[in-house]
Protein backbone atom coordinates (compact mmCIF):
# COMPACT_ATOMS: atom_id res chain seq x y z
CA UNK A 1 0.00 0.00 0.00
CA UNK A 2 1.64 3.64 -0.66
CA UNK A 3 2.22 5.79 1.76
CA UNK A 4 -0.12 8.51 2.49
CA UNK A 5 1.02 11.94 1.61
CA UNK A 6 1.76 14.04 4.31
CA UNK A 7 0.65 17.10 5.01
CA UNK A 8 3.02 20.14 4.17
CA UNK A 9 3.99 22.06 7.28
CA UNK A 10 4.60 25.30 4.27
CA UNK A 11 0.75 24.32 2.20
CA UNK A 12 -0.92 27.82 3.39
CA UNK A 13 2.14 29.72 3.45
CA UNK A 14 1.23 31.60 0.08
CA UNK A 15 -2.20 32.28 1.11
CA UNK A 16 -1.02 33.64 4.30
CA UNK A 17 1.08 36.11 2.96
CA UNK A 18 -1.45 37.44 0.44
CA UNK A 19 -3.86 38.07 3.20
CA UNK A 20 -1.20 39.00 5.45
CA UNK A 21 0.18 42.26 2.51
CA UNK A 22 -3.44 42.87 2.24
CA UNK A 23 -4.34 43.72 5.99
CA UNK A 24 -1.06 45.49 6.65
CA UNK A 25 -1.55 47.67 3.28
CA UNK A 26 -5.28 48.93 4.36
CA UNK A 27 -3.79 49.10 7.98
CA UNK A 28 -0.98 51.16 7.20
CA UNK A 29 -3.63 53.61 5.17
CA UNK A 30 -5.79 53.40 8.61
CA UNK A 31 -2.89 54.28 11.00
CA UNK A 32 -0.93 56.92 8.63
CA UNK A 33 -4.57 58.81 7.93
CA UNK A 34 -5.39 58.75 11.63
CA UNK A 35 -8.63 60.38 12.96
CA UNK A 36 -11.95 59.48 12.15
CA UNK A 37 -10.50 56.72 9.35
CA UNK A 38 -9.00 54.53 12.57
CA UNK A 39 -11.60 55.16 14.34
CA UNK A 40 -13.57 53.55 12.14
CA UNK A 41 -11.17 50.70 11.21
CA UNK A 42 -10.99 49.84 14.72
CA UNK A 43 -14.38 50.30 15.84
CA UNK A 44 -15.40 47.84 12.38
CA UNK A 45 -13.02 45.36 13.80
CA UNK A 46 -14.30 45.08 17.32
CA UNK A 47 -17.70 44.60 15.82
CA UNK A 48 -16.78 41.91 14.14
CA UNK A 49 -14.58 40.13 16.77
CA UNK A 50 -17.73 40.50 19.09
CA UNK A 51 -19.73 39.09 16.50
CA UNK A 52 -17.35 36.10 15.95
CA UNK A 53 -16.68 36.21 19.73
CA UNK A 54 -20.72 35.18 20.07
CA UNK A 55 -20.75 32.71 17.34
CA UNK A 56 -18.12 30.86 18.30
CA UNK A 57 -19.81 30.40 21.87
CA UNK A 58 -23.56 30.31 20.29
CA UNK A 59 -23.43 29.84 16.80
CA UNK A 60 -27.40 29.42 15.77
CA UNK A 61 -28.25 32.82 17.19
CA UNK A 62 -27.41 34.97 14.35
CA UNK A 63 -29.52 37.45 15.58
CA UNK A 64 -28.43 38.15 18.91
CA UNK A 65 -24.88 38.55 16.81
CA UNK A 66 -25.75 41.15 14.81
CA UNK A 67 -27.28 43.11 17.59
CA UNK A 68 -24.49 42.65 19.66
CA UNK A 69 -22.39 43.44 16.94
CA UNK A 70 -24.53 47.26 16.53
CA UNK A 71 -24.09 47.76 20.17
CA UNK A 72 -20.42 47.60 19.88
CA UNK A 73 -20.32 49.62 16.87
CA UNK A 74 -22.81 52.16 18.64
CA UNK A 75 -21.09 52.27 22.35
CA UNK A 76 -17.38 52.40 20.91
CA UNK A 77 -18.15 55.12 18.21
CA UNK A 78 -20.02 57.21 21.64
CA UNK A 79 -17.18 56.75 23.91
CA UNK A 80 -14.12 57.55 21.89
CA UNK A 81 -16.30 60.69 20.08
CA UNK A 82 -17.44 61.93 23.39
CA UNK A 83 -14.15 62.03 26.13
CA UNK A 84 -16.77 62.42 29.06
CA UNK A 85 -18.66 59.34 28.20
CA UNK A 86 -18.93 57.01 31.40
CA UNK A 87 -16.68 53.73 31.40
CA UNK A 88 -19.68 51.91 32.59
CA UNK A 89 -20.68 51.75 28.72
CA UNK A 90 -17.95 49.49 28.26
CA UNK A 91 -19.66 46.72 30.57
CA UNK A 92 -23.42 47.16 28.20
CA UNK A 93 -22.22 44.26 25.66
CA UNK A 94 -20.42 42.06 28.06
CA UNK A 95 -22.79 41.99 30.35
CA UNK A 96 -25.66 42.18 27.89
CA UNK A 97 -24.05 38.75 26.33
CA UNK A 98 -23.50 37.29 29.45
CA UNK A 99 -27.04 37.49 30.46
CA UNK A 100 -28.18 35.65 27.28
CA UNK A 101 -25.77 32.81 27.24
CA UNK A 102 -26.78 29.65 28.66
CA UNK A 103 -22.53 28.41 28.76
CA UNK A 104 -19.68 30.28 28.96
CA UNK A 105 -20.90 33.08 30.24
CA UNK A 106 -17.93 34.38 32.08
CA UNK A 107 -15.59 33.99 29.27
CA UNK A 108 -17.53 35.65 27.36
CA UNK A 109 -17.95 38.51 29.63
CA UNK A 110 -14.21 38.89 30.31
CA UNK A 111 -13.09 38.69 26.68
CA UNK A 112 -15.33 40.91 25.02
CA UNK A 113 -14.92 43.42 28.18
CA UNK A 114 -11.19 43.30 26.90
CA UNK A 115 -11.66 43.26 23.03
CA UNK A 116 -13.56 46.77 23.93
CA UNK A 117 -10.81 48.09 26.05
CA UNK A 118 -8.32 47.03 23.75
CA UNK A 119 -10.16 48.54 20.81
CA UNK A 120 -10.65 51.52 22.37
CA UNK A 121 -7.38 52.07 23.55
CA UNK A 122 -6.10 51.62 20.24
CA UNK A 123 -7.52 55.04 19.37
CA UNK A 124 -6.52 56.58 22.43
CA UNK A 125 -2.95 55.74 21.98
CA UNK A 126 -2.81 56.65 18.38
CA UNK A 127 -4.73 60.55 19.50
CA UNK A 128 -2.30 60.30 22.21
CA UNK A 129 0.98 59.61 20.82
CA UNK A 130 0.95 59.93 17.23
CA UNK A 131 1.39 56.81 14.22
CA UNK A 132 4.93 56.07 15.13
CA UNK A 133 4.05 54.25 18.03
CA UNK A 134 1.20 52.37 16.38
CA UNK A 135 3.29 51.03 14.14
CA UNK A 136 5.95 50.20 16.82
CA UNK A 137 2.99 48.19 18.79
CA UNK A 138 1.98 46.38 15.59
CA UNK A 139 5.54 46.22 14.06
CA UNK A 140 5.68 43.97 17.94
CA UNK A 141 2.96 42.13 17.22
CA UNK A 142 3.96 41.26 13.63
CA UNK A 143 7.71 40.49 14.37
CA UNK A 144 6.81 37.54 17.15
CA UNK A 145 3.96 36.30 15.01
CA UNK A 146 6.18 36.13 12.11
CA UNK A 147 9.67 34.70 13.80
CA UNK A 148 7.29 32.47 16.11
CA UNK A 149 5.70 31.42 12.87
CA UNK A 150 9.13 30.70 11.14
CA UNK A 151 10.85 29.46 13.93
CA UNK A 152 7.64 26.89 15.49
CA UNK A 153 7.64 25.50 12.11
CA UNK A 154 11.72 25.02 11.20
CA UNK A 155 12.44 23.52 14.91
CA UNK A 156 9.48 22.28 16.74
CA UNK A 157 10.29 20.99 20.05
CA UNK A 158 8.07 20.61 23.35
CA UNK A 159 4.81 22.47 23.16
CA UNK A 160 4.41 25.77 25.20
CA UNK A 161 0.98 25.16 26.30
CA UNK A 162 0.09 21.95 24.54
CA UNK A 163 -3.47 21.52 26.34
CA UNK A 164 -4.75 24.75 24.99
CA UNK A 165 -2.53 25.43 21.95
CA UNK A 166 -1.01 21.93 21.04
CA UNK A 167 0.76 23.81 17.67
CA UNK A 168 2.27 26.49 20.03
CA UNK A 169 6.02 25.87 20.72
CA UNK A 170 8.52 26.91 22.75
CA UNK A 171 10.95 27.59 20.15
CA UNK A 172 8.44 29.92 18.71
CA UNK A 173 7.54 31.49 21.55
CA UNK A 174 10.83 32.41 22.29
CA UNK A 175 11.51 33.45 18.67
CA UNK A 176 8.68 36.08 19.23
CA UNK A 177 9.91 37.81 22.30
CA UNK A 178 13.78 37.91 20.23
CA UNK A 179 11.54 39.57 17.26
CA UNK A 180 9.90 41.64 20.07
CA UNK A 181 12.96 43.05 21.27
CA UNK A 182 14.66 43.41 17.82
CA UNK A 183 11.72 45.36 17.70
CA UNK A 184 12.14 47.79 20.77
CA UNK A 185 15.87 48.51 20.24
CA UNK A 186 15.05 49.37 16.40
CA UNK A 187 13.03 52.25 17.91
CA UNK A 188 14.98 52.54 21.17
CA UNK A 189 18.17 53.89 18.72
CA UNK A 190 15.55 55.19 16.55
CA UNK A 191 13.56 57.63 18.59
CA UNK A 192 14.30 59.43 22.04
CA UNK A 193 12.22 56.84 24.17
CA UNK A 194 15.54 55.02 25.49
CA UNK A 195 16.42 51.31 26.04
CA UNK A 196 13.45 50.75 28.18
CA UNK A 197 11.62 49.95 24.71
CA UNK A 198 13.69 46.55 24.24
CA UNK A 199 12.36 44.59 27.39
CA UNK A 200 8.64 46.23 27.26
CA UNK A 201 8.38 45.18 23.38
CA UNK A 202 9.37 41.69 25.04
CA UNK A 203 6.56 41.90 27.51
CA UNK A 204 3.92 43.03 24.90
CA UNK A 205 4.76 40.26 22.87
CA UNK A 206 4.35 37.87 25.84
CA UNK A 207 1.06 39.59 26.45
CA UNK A 208 -0.19 38.76 22.46
CA UNK A 209 1.12 35.59 22.84
CA UNK A 210 -1.47 35.28 26.35
CA UNK A 211 -3.95 37.29 23.95
CA UNK A 212 -3.74 34.31 21.22
CA UNK A 213 -3.80 31.94 23.94
CA UNK A 214 -7.00 33.05 25.40
CA UNK A 215 -8.72 32.64 21.79
CA UNK A 216 -7.43 29.09 21.76
CA UNK A 217 -9.17 27.94 24.86
CA UNK A 218 -11.94 29.73 23.74
CA UNK A 219 -11.75 27.47 20.61
CA UNK A 220 -10.94 24.40 22.58
CA UNK A 221 -14.15 24.90 24.85
CA UNK A 222 -16.53 24.79 21.91
CA UNK A 223 -14.88 22.59 19.35
CA UNK A 224 -14.10 25.39 16.98
CA UNK A 225 -11.06 25.46 14.53
CA UNK A 226 -10.85 29.05 13.41
CA UNK A 227 -13.34 31.73 14.99
CA UNK A 228 -14.69 32.19 10.88
CA UNK A 229 -13.79 31.90 7.56
CA UNK A 230 -13.02 35.79 6.55
CA UNK A 231 -9.64 35.87 5.94
CA UNK A 232 -8.06 33.31 3.89
CA UNK A 233 -5.10 32.02 5.27
CA UNK A 234 -6.03 33.39 8.71
CA UNK A 235 -8.91 32.17 9.29
CA UNK A 236 -11.39 34.71 11.25
CA UNK A 237 -10.59 38.46 12.60
CA UNK A 238 -10.36 37.51 15.94
CA UNK A 239 -7.82 34.62 14.73
CA UNK A 240 -5.79 37.65 13.39
CA UNK A 241 -5.98 40.41 16.06
CA UNK A 242 -5.65 38.12 18.94
CA UNK A 243 -2.80 38.76 19.94
CA UNK A 244 -3.15 42.70 19.36
CA UNK A 245 -6.02 42.53 21.89
CA UNK A 246 -3.54 41.56 24.28
CA UNK A 247 -0.47 43.86 23.98
CA UNK A 248 -3.28 47.04 23.75
CA UNK A 249 -5.15 45.94 26.92
CA UNK A 250 -1.70 45.70 28.64
CA UNK A 251 -0.18 48.80 27.10
CA UNK A 252 -3.92 50.66 28.52
CA UNK A 253 -2.91 49.26 31.68
CA UNK A 254 0.81 50.51 31.59
CA UNK A 255 0.23 53.61 30.19
CA UNK A 256 -2.54 54.74 32.77
CA UNK A 257 -0.03 52.93 36.33
CA UNK A 258 2.51 55.18 34.48
CA UNK A 259 -0.09 58.95 34.29
CA UNK A 260 -0.76 57.96 37.73
CA UNK A 261 2.39 57.98 38.59
CA UNK A 262 3.66 61.08 36.96
CA UNK A 263 5.85 59.16 34.55
CA UNK A 264 5.63 60.63 31.10
CA UNK A 265 5.37 57.72 28.32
Amino acid sequence: MANPIKPNNWDDLTVRITSSIAMVAIGAVGVVAGGIWFQMMVVFVAAIMIWELWKMIAPHRDTAAALLAAATTAILSAMLTDAGSPWFLFLVVPISGALVLKKLRFTFLMYALMTLVASYALVQFRDDFGALWIIWLLLVVIASDVLGYFAGRTFGGPKFWPSISPKKTWSGTAAGWIGAGGIGMIFAISTDAGMILVPLSMLLSFAGQMGDIAESAIKRRTGIKDSSTLIPGHGGVLDRFDALLGVAFVMFIAVNIMNLSGVAF
